[in-house]
């Protein structure tokens, strides 16, 4: 809104820079957020949207009289900040919009359910997956049939790229489904989530930068994308809107973040990698998602494997997502948040080195 009437109708230039419009979108995700929070508060405990936490799951974990749905505040100031600061003629802002609100309904049918019909559960697997499915492939077939480049980037080896042709198509589902899953099982901690969403989020900021800059990313042979540049002005306004929604969720939380928030920010860090060609930065800067699915994968195979062998279920961990085993081992729930910080904070470090190890 602000790139149209500012810089289209009355010609200040200051609103056509990048830099300048990603910083007042992150101020602005942070003020709307904090703004928004004590109402958001009052309704989520009036309607009684409390999170029901699963028996087996460590005495620590379980928390009561915490409202849950606070992914709703995060799209909200998200939202509100991609609209006032994004030049809304890009395809790929809307497409980032798309995902973010597809895959939050996704989460919020869940989320309601598990709140006011009782059910711990939620919403089936399989359900929860098809429409994950179905909102990916809108986004991959969108971006297959406007020519975008269907090439394949690696780091590291500057000429090693190959074109997938019409495999672009399930290899964007794949990345996009699987990012949001990823952080879904990742949150699970006060605030361990959200760390590495916003170290996630600031690599693809400059990543995104560079994409969209034709001299930068020649120079640093990172593949242009022209109109790249704006997903540089949404990942400022997640850090923005992460922060805001972390200062309440941090421990001992105020508000959990819920599927409505970790699926809608997972799916859409998986859309910026596919639209940066950068997927496989993505596994890198969120490694933490990546091990906590993996554990999962790795004890669900191990757990059946061992029980059709022996006929007894074992288990490599002592409960999967990877976080939970360091509850039973009795880490304290702050340190295991904070360790999982550390860790991403580094593992962004590493994806930032990416630029220049071609």
């Amino acid at each position: 809104m602000f790139y149209f009437l500012f810089y289209k109708l009355l010609g200040i230039v200051l609103f056509k820079y990048i830099t300048f419009r990603s910083i007042y979108a992150s101020i602005t995700a942070i003020v709307v957020g904090f703004l928004l929070y004590p109402w958001f508060e009052e309704k989520l405990k009036n309607l009684q949207f409390k999170q029901k936490i699963k028996e087996y799951l460590p005495e620590t974990h379980k928390k009561k009289n915490v409202p849950t749905m606070g992914g709703l505040l995060i799209i909200t100031s998200l939202i509100l900040s991609i609209f006032l600061w994004n030049n809304l003629e890009n395809l790929f802002v809307w497409l980032v919009v798309f995902v973010l609100v597809s895959f939050g309904a996704i989460g919020f049918v869940d989320d309601y359910i598990k709140s006011k019909k009782g059910n711990p559960e939620g919403l089936s697997e399989r359900k929860k997956f098809f429409f994950q499915l179905i909102f990916a492939s809108v986004v991959a077939v969108v971006l297959y049939k406007t020519g975008f480049s269907t090439e394949l980037y690696f780091p590291i080896f500057k000429n090693l790229h190959f074109n997938l042709g019409w495999l672009f198509i399930p290899w964007v589902v794949f990345i996009i489904v699987g990012a949001s899953n990823a952080v879904n099982l990742t949150d699970g901690l006060d605030g361990l989530a959200i760390g590495p969403v916003i170290t996630t989020s600031f690599v693809f900021l400059v990543f995104s930068y560079v994409a969209g800059n034709a001299k930068l990313s020649s120079y640093l042979h990172i593949p242009h994308v022209p109109g790249a540049g704006e997903l540089t002005i949404v990942c400022a306004a997640v850090i923005g809107a992460s922060l805001a929604f972390l200062w309440f969720n941090t421990y001992p939380a105020e508000v959990f973040m819920g599927d409505v928030g970790s699926l809608s920010l997972g799916a859409l860090l998986g859309t910026i990698a596919v639209l940066t060609k950068e997927e496989f930065i993505l596994a890198i800067a969120g490694g933490i998602f990546v091990l906590e699915t993996l554990s999962v994968i790795v004890q669900r195979f191990y757990f059946k494997y061992t029980k059709r062998k022996y006929g007894e279920g074992r288990r490599i961990f002592r409960m999967a997502p990877l976080h939970h085993h360091f509850e039973k081992k009795g880490w304290e729930e702050p340190k295991i948040t904070v360790r999982f910080w550390i860790i991403s904070v580094m593992l962004a470090l590493l994806a930032l080195s990416m630029l220049k190890i071609r």
